[in-house]
């Protein structure tokens, strides 16, 4: 688009001409998302207030455009990107904290508040909320509720899903309603629930009532070095078959020790091969004992070093270690790929050994870096986007690690979403009666074909041929990422 559309022009009418994107050259930063696929959007509009998010999707409406809700772009399936020439509704601007409600434990956010600075401003109150994905920092609570994300601290408490109580929407039309409340219980159906996840196909979030939780009496954070990946996976099997719910229990290999190590100095054996860090909160006497059974099952395995955070300097040390891990990875490849399947914890120490495999078979380096907890896998497959073949091998890695999930009873996303990424990967688990029964929801919400359109559900081309294949052509149509 060189010259200013009629829809353009429209826009501008309802927000300020700046806050308009629609030159060529100021799109590219809005065509990518934290995922390897890109595309670039039909225009961008930054608004302030619902009243102008409704008035932009009556004008997106009449002139046929659809609308892609747009948080902070840090989502890792492809859902923010904009497809068929699409109007990308960037949310970022609508970033206040309306209401902390200390007594009922309910705040009330726009979808622009990120997520670490929730967490900030509900502190001083004793309160926190749980769901903290790694790109807590930036990541905003509207695009957590669009993808249901999680986090390291899940594994006791829940996702996004178990944490808001409703949600303000703009439907397709235009109107704005809410989907359940700031209560813990409405009555009807629970399309607060069917919202949830739904990444931006359904309406466009702009209010978010979320649960608080207190603060944890004590809090201990404890890390193990093992000389074998296989060794930390049976150890986290184990913690989970005691009938212990730790906090978390994250587990980082030996490339990812390689990458964190020299960038933030957490101090892990030479030696190691995975490290894991399991923190147990709660009362005082329950978190010792739990702590003294989380050591004892470590050393059972044969972890080669254990230690616990000393104070809260050297916890904050050992979380930036995890949650700034893929960053780091930046040292050793300058692309990775990141694939988000769930197994049962059980399968763990198996699957962790078919994808070290894999990266043997396939000649490309895999990262791994989990919520092993709940069998949350995050392989990053390093790759330079520079060399075609390097793609391709690190998209069939992908591939094959969800079919691995798949077949010992896992899912394909615990906390991305689907997508672009794996939409072409969906009739593994769902037939085609149930996608079309999924599919009937857009409709019903007057959705059909206006909000994120493509993302999801498999095309034809997809269901037929290689399930990657879309996102092959448009990584190579220009190697640059």
């Amino acid at each position: 688009m060189s010259e200013k559309s009629a829809l353009v022009h429209d826009l501008e009418q309802v927000v300020e001409p700046t806050h308009v994107v629609w030159r060529p050259e100021d799109l590219l930063v809005y065509e990518y998302d934290g995922s390897i696929d890109r595309n670039n959007p039909g225009a961008v509009v930054v608004p302030s207030s619902v009243e102008q998010i409704s008035e932009i999707i009556k004008i997106a409406r009449k002139h046929n455009a659809p609308v892609v809700p747009r948080g902070a772009g840090t989502g890792l399936s492809g859902g923010a990107i904009s497809m068929e020439g699409a109007v990308v509704l960037a949310l970022t601007r609508l970033n206040k904290v309306l209401e902390i409600d200390k007594e009922n434990r309910v705040a009330i956010v726009e979808p622009g508040v990120v997520n670490l600075e929730l967490g900030q401003a509900v502190a001083p109150y004793g309160l926190q909320y749980v769901p903290d994905p790694s790109s807590q920092s930036a990541c905003t609570i509207g695009g957590n509720v669009g993808e249901n994300a999680g986090g390291p601290h899940c594994l006791a408490y829940g996702v996004t899903t178990n944490h808001v109580l409703g949600m303000e929407v703009v439907l397709a039309d235009g109107t704005v309603t809410w989907l359940g409340g700031d209560a813990r219980e409405v009555p009807g159906y629970d399309l607060r629930g069917v919202f949830i996840g739904s990444e931006g196909t359904l309406a466009v979030v702009t209010k978010v009532a979320v649960r608080l939780v207190p603060q944890p009496e004590a809090i201990r954070t404890m890390v193990a070095a093992f000389s074998s990946v296989e060794a930390a996976s049976e150890t986290v099997a184990d913690i989970v078959a005691s009938g212990v719910i730790p906090g978390a229990v994250e587990m980082i290999d030996r490339l990812c020790i390689e990458a964190v190590e020299p960038a933030f100095h957490p101090g892990y054996p030479e030696d190691a091969q995975a490290i894991l860090l399991v923190e147990v909160d709660g009362l005082r006497e329950t978190v010792a004992e739990q702590a003294e059974l989380v050591e004892e099952l470590c050393r059972k395995h044969g972890t080669t070093d254990w230690r616990t955070a000393e104070d809260e300097e050297e916890r904050e040390t050992l979380w930036a270690s995890r949650k700034k891990a893929l960053g780091a990875l930046g040292r050793l490849a300058p692309n990775y790929y990141l694939i988000d399947g769930v197994i049962p914890p059980t399968r763990l120490p198996e699957t962790m050994s078919k994808i070290n495999a894999l990266s043997d078979e396939l000649e490309i380096p895999i990262a791994n870096v989990l919520h092993a907890g709940d069998g949350n896998l995050h392989p990053c497959i390093l790759f330079d986007s520079r060399q075609p073949e390097q793609v391709e091998k690190a998209l069939i890695a992908g591939g094959r690690i969800l079919e691995m999930c798949v077949e010992v009873g896992g899912a394909l996303s615990g906390e991305h979403g689907i997508g672009l990424e794996k939409q072409g990967y969906l009739p593994l688990v769902f037939t085609d009666e149930d996608l079309e029964a999924m599919a009937r929801l857009k409709p019903a919400f007057g959705a059909a074909g206006m909000f994120n359109p493509g993302k999801i559900f498999p095309t034809d081309e997809q269901r037929e041929g290689i399930p990657h294949a879309a996102i092959m052509q448009r990584l190579t149509s220009d190697m640059v990422i």
